[in-house]
Parts: C-alpha cells; sequence; structure tokens
C-alpha cells in the first residue's frame, strides 16, 4: 500500500511539473526562451574513428605512426572503389604504402563503418 501510494505520488509530482505552467499566479504569461546555440554535427564517420583505437596512430592533420588523414584525402579521391579498398585495409590492415611499419588489422570494425570512416577521411581533402 506504501509503495502504490509512493508511485502515485511520484506521478501527480511529474505530471504536475510537465504541466502549462505558462501563467503565473498573477495572471501574467512567461514565455521560455529557446537556446539557438546547439551542438555542432559530428560526422558519423568521425565518431566511429573517435570511439576506436584509430587515434593511437593517426591524427586529422599531423602524421604520427600512420598519415594524417589529410593526407590520405589527397592521396586518393572520392570514389566507391577507393572507399572500397581503404575500407579493406581498415578492416584486413596493411602495409607499405604508407612505409615500413604495417596497419594492424581491426577485424571488430564492420565493413559499413569502416566505409562511413573512409567517407569521413577523404571529405578532409583541401
Amino acid at each position: 500500500m506504501k509503495k502504490t501510494f509512493l508511485m502515485i505520488t511520484v506521478l501527480a509530482l511529474i505530471l504536475a511539473s510537465c504541466g502549462n505552467s505558462g501563467n503565473t499566479s498573477q495572471g501574467s504569461t512567461t514565455t521560455a526562451t529557446v537556446s539557438t546555440a546547439s551542438k555542432p554535427v559530428v560526422d558519423p564517420g568521425e565518431l566511429l574513428i573517435a570511439k576506436s583505437d584509430c587515434v593511437g596512430c593517426h591524427n586529422k592533420e599531423e602524421t604520427l605512426i600512420g598519415p594524417a588523414y589529410i593526407e590520405i584525402a589527397t592521396k586518393y579521391k572520392a570514389t566507391n572503389e577507393n572507399i572500397t579498398l581503404l575500407a579493406s585495409k581498415i578492416i584486413k590492415g596493411g602495409k607499405g604504402v604508407w612505409g615500413p611499419i604495417p596497419m594492424t588489422p581491426h577485424a571488430n570494425i564492420t565493413n559499413d563503418d569502416a566505409k562511413t570512416m573512409v567517407k569521413y577521411i577523404l571529405s578532409l581533402k583541401k
């Protein structure tokens, strides 16, 4: 019984807080301010890269262990063939294109996610 009463009380408070608060006790109307500042939209490929271990070897603008994303974008045109090729390299790994240090395979990344990452990288071409 106490649980039921508690749940009804909580539900009543929730409903009361969601009710129309446009009128005050003095009869004046208040208006809500809608913020026009929103969070910047993050490209899905950039988000996937941020959640992966790519940042350990790659950077957007600077060469680390592997090439910078901008270097990759400069080298490859954004064609379906290149997107497929580079997605495959992300998944299977690669060696020799950017120097002697091989890129480790990332078999846990799906083909669709790898393509989304590549599309983002190739979009960085200046």
